[in-house]
């Protein structure tokens, strides 16, 4: 319950709101590790120097007590004034590297020893098998059950990083292993210059929920769009629209031409986008649902590769013909909502 609020606190306090110079109630110092063995040989030599009444030892005493200080301030001195602004991917892939790019600022260029820590959480499906001991009259029996249980597993990485320049880029890959929503795992960013007997550090909160589109897998199948012939099928009438070079001769309005008003194609209902791939969710060779968005996502990155404008329609949704990144990007968070 108490860790529970501790996190909340924090994520309150350090939460990502935009690009923030860090002050002085932004950055957390303490002692670190090696320090607390520090602390305690200072305590030894205290005592031992008033125990003793040696002057010597009391000297070496206070002189390793005024290192313990001089850290403190140089470690808060690697965070304090730093700038700090997150650029994340709009929409990342399943299996694939989702970037997070931290980008950092200084007035003076002065070295700056810092790491990046971060914590995922992984779900595990574990079988675990317990004894269930069942007792009679004449004889006892066990039997063995086994269930799946949902454990967390915790990977803990640390990037270290010198930052030397006015400014440097970070660069944070995070591999989602699921489709749908994915949020970025706190970030800890800390030093423990010079001696590493304190650690100064600050937290990164981003508030944003990005989407993870499903992963593409290749189609055995091949599938070819449909080309503009021309050819009228006396579908309804669109428009008109000026003559290309290939263009069909059927297709030309000829009552236009006999008028001297120049060649103009007519184009029909049915020719309209006819040179658009559509990718349908209802017709992936597929019964599974996660099985069909990746069939749908391997054709979407066909029809990018190639340039041709696609249409892909869900069950709830459809979009518009089109290619291009922003056209790919939104398409991408369609599957991933899917």
């Amino acid at each position: 319950m108490l860790r529970q609020r501790f996190e909340k606190w924090l994520h309150l306090r350090f939460r990502y709101t935009g690009i923030r110079t860090l002050k002085q109630n932004e950055v957390l110092v303490f002692i670190y590790q090696q320090g607390f063995l520090y602390l305690v040989l200072i305590l030894i030599t205290f005592i031992a120097g008033i125990n003793y009444a040696n002057n010597l030892i009391l000297a070496f005493c206070f002189l390793i007590s005024a290192i313990l200080c001089i850290s403190f301030y140089l470690s808060f001195k690697q965070l304090h004034a730093v700038t700090i602004q997150v650029i994340a991917d709009e929409v990342g892939r399943v299996n694939e590297a989702f970037t997070v790019k931290v980008i950092l600022q200084q007035a003076k260029a002065t070295p700056k020893f810092l790491n990046f820590k971060i914590k995922e959480i992984e779900q595990v499906d574990s079988q675990i098998s317990t004894d269930l001991t069942e007792t009679s009259v004449s004889s006892q029996r066990s039997k063995s059950k086994p269930f799946k249980s949902n454990t967390k597993k915790v990977n803990e990485r640390i990037q270290s990083e010198l930052f030397a320049e006015k400014q440097k880029i970070v660069e944070l890959k995070f591999i989602p292993k699921q489709r749908g929503e994915f949020k970025v795992p706190a970030i800890q960013i800390f030093s423990t210059y010079p001696l590493g007997l304190v650690r100064a550090w600050t937290y990164i909160y981003l508030t944003e929920s990005y989407w993870i589109a499903p992963e593409a897998k290749p189609l055995a199948l091949n599938f070819s769009h449909s080309s503009n012939t021309g050819e009228p099928d006396y579908d309804e009438f669109k428009e008109l629209r000026n003559f290309k070079l290939g263009d069909s001769l059927q297709s030309i309005s000829w009552k236009h031409a006999s008028r001297g008003q120049g060649l103009f194609v007519k184009q029909f209902e049915d020719l309209v986008d006819a040179h658009a791939v559509y990718i349908d969710y209802a017709k992936m060779p597929s019964a599974d649902h996660e099985e069909k968005l990746c069939f749908m996502m391997e054709l979407v990155d066909q029809c990018e590769h190639v340039q041709t404008p696609y249409c892909v329609i869900l069950p709830y949704a459809q979009t518009e013909n089109g290619v291009g990144l922003s056209h790919y990007n939104h398409v991408k968070i369609l599957l991933a909502q899917a």
